[in-house]
């Protein structure tokens, strides 16, 4: 969410930010202000009177201790409506605080200079490339392969709990569980902390990064209790600092978590869904940081550098692309998006998405730290996929089947126990 104090002081700039996103958020922005100058003149009107009442209380015991009767009783009457307009101007103060706080939400976050224009995908832009892909003579979907190695039924999901749902078997669930410690011994050793967070979270917790009220049409709402499951480890992670003021020697602040994600992905449908390409439950591992403002750009290039030491070391060809206005996230001020090659379907395959929110979440949830001059400022959030498994997963089976079995990239190995699936 956007500080009102900077809507005040950058209104044009803003509005001209917003429109690499293809938006026209005038009306809006001037909204906004229109409210917010309502709700500043109640709060003056209101300081007023709660001054003029305290006043006028102190000085009705005076009038009584001299004998003047009526003018106390004047006074007490003079009270009685000061408190009746007291009651009334607080409500519109809170009224008008709460419409602020519902425009500002529907204000998506303003892009870094960085992010190139553009209307979709399509017009991402392709920062790097590497690795080789692979040439498969008859080669083989990854579903194809899952059923035929018996490593995953999509079919029995079905039967279990609906489309979305696959059981990993055998070799295939081993492969699963290497590739999460992989990913989170990986973490470790580059600083963060491990967390096992809950895997549903309150209202607030979803306001705090940004899924709601965005976003909750894609989550599955636990309606008796009004919980939420949690689409990424990013929502628990991050919302473990909601209400919290940092110290400024803790930056940064760099934590890492394992969980299931459960997205609806409501209208997806065709071959682009088919297999593990996209589902309502997978595995990932989040790295979460909380950054001083002025370091936050550096963590995200170590974030991208470390993300795309994982796809190196799993053999596996990527390109890293950053995020036009059109395909930018709601919450982030600058995106970059990690792809790898699938083989048998010839076709880049999203698998990480690392972000700088700058104080965009850090003002919804109340993060804070004291600067050098002991004044309270927002941090900056991050975080990034380290990585999305069913993609991964995807990728590692159709690139690398051969005759002789599936192989294992070679630093999986110790962590399955075979280097071939067989």
């Amino acid at each position: 969410m956007l500080e009102i104090n900077r809507i005040r002081e950058q209104k044009e700039e803003i509005i001209d930010a917003l429109k690499v996103r293809n938006l026209e958020v005038k009306d809006q922005i001037e909204s906004i202000l229109e409210v917010d100058a309502r709700w500043r003149k109640a709060k003056m009107q209101l300081e007023e009177v709660a001054a003029e009442s305290n006043k006028i209380s102190k000085e009705i015991g005076q009038l009584f201790a001299q004998g003047k009767q009526d003018e106390a009783n004047a006074a007490k009457s003079k009270t009685q409506e000061l408190k009746e307009q007291e009651k009334d101007l607080k409500q519109l103060v809170n009224d008008l605080a709460t419409e602020l706080q519902e425009k500002l939400y529907d204000i998506p976050n303003v892009p870094d200079p960085l992010v190139p224009k553009g209307n979709s995908e399509e017009d991402n832009e392709e920062v790097e490339k590497g690795g080789v892909i692979p040439e498969l003579k008859n080669g083989q979907s990854h579903w194809d392969l899952a059923k035929k190695y018996n490593l995953i039924d999509f079919e029995l999901g079905v039967k279990v709990t609906g489309a979305g749902f696959p059981f990993y078997i055998g070799q295939g669930a081993r492969l699963q569980r290497a590739l999460i410690n992989f990913f989170l011994d990986q973490a470790r050793d580059q600083g963060y902390t491990e967390i096992i967070p809950p895997l549903v979270v309150n209202e607030a917790s979803g306001i705090g990064t940004g899924q709601l009220p965005d976003k909750e049409g894609q989550m599955y709402h636990a309606e008796v209790d009004d919980l939420y499951l949690i689409p990424t480890a990013e929502v628990p992670l991050t919302n473990m600092y909601r209400d919290v003021i940092v110290k400024q020697e803790d930056f940064p602040i760099q934590v890492t978590g394992y969980t299931p994600c459960f997205r609806r992905e409501a209208g997806s449908y065709g071959k682009d869904v088919r297999g593990l390409n996209r589902l309502h439950q997978f595995d990932k591992v989040e790295i979460v940081r909380i950054e001083h403002p002025d370091n936050s750009y550096h963590a995200l290039s170590e974030m991208v550098d470390y993300v795309k030491s994982l796809v190196e070391k799993l053999e596996l060809p990527y390109r890293i692309l950053r995020l036009c206005g059109g395909d930018l996230g709601f919450t982030s001020a600058l995106t970059y998006d990690f792809e790898v090659f699938s083989a048998a379907q010839e076709k880049w395959l999203e698998v990480s998405s690392v972000s700088n929110f700058e104080t965009f979440q850090a003002n919804r949830l109340k993060l804070r730290f004291k600067d050098e001059n002991k004044k309270s400022q927002l941090a900056h959030t991050l975080n990034g996929s380290a990585l999305a498994l069913p993609r991964i997963m995807a990728a590692l089976l159709e690139n690398n089947q051969t005759a002789d079995g599936i192989k294992v990239p070679e630093v999986l190995v110790p962590y399955t126990g075979f280097n071939t699936i067989k």
